[in-house]
């Protein structure tokens, strides 16, 4: 997995970063209205995260991007919550530990940031990536948060964001 890297976007990422999510939907027959598909910022990544508080990583393989996610600001909110927005990864990506590694690192700066609590909407289909949220200790919420505009996607979900000062401590001493 050494050939795999994590970074923070840059400017000349929108179009490969673009091109993946779109992939996604297309591949995996997803809604494209009501969805991340339709967004605006879809061709702007690298612009949208550009502003405080808010952060988008792509996974490279090889000089190749194969996914992404981020954190912010949860749109018309006005509780200290971010939302974990636009995880998708190409089919090669996917079953490699490579999401659940990503969702840390999006954890760790939202923390940074200092937000409280971290939510998600997605897709009734997506069961991977919802059994992925659980496991990282998101659970279901019956009603949407913020004005997402995500109108296709019902399942909605929340995390608790706390610092785990035994973890801190364990990865400190290895």
């Amino acid at each position: 997995m050494n050939e795999i890297l994590i970074r923070e976007i840059q400017l000349q990422d929108n179009e490969q970063i673009a091109a993946v999510i779109r992939e996604v939907f297309v591949s995996d027959g997803y809604p494209k209205t009501g969805t991340a598909f339709a967004d605006t910022q879809l061709d702007f990544m690298f612009e949208a995260y550009d502003k405080p508080r808010a952060i988008y990583f792509v996974v490279e393989k090889k000089g190749k991007i194969i996914g992404g996610a981020g954190v912010s600001q949860l749109d018309n909110s006005t509780e200290n919550i971010c939302e974990l927005q636009k995880m998708y990864f190409l089919q090669e990506a996917r079953g490699k530990g490579i999401g659940f590694q990503l969702i840390q690192i999006c954890f760790e700066k939202a923390t940074e940031f200092g937000y409280q609590k971290c939510y998600l909407e997605t897709l009734p289909e997506m069961l991977t990536a919802q059994n992925l949220y659980k496991k990282v200790g998101f659970e279901y919420i019956d009603q949407p948060m913020g004005n997402t505009g995500h109108t296709t996607c019902p399942v909605w979900m929340i995390k608790q964001l706390t610092i785990d000062k035994k973890s801190l401590l364990s990865d400190k001493s290895k």
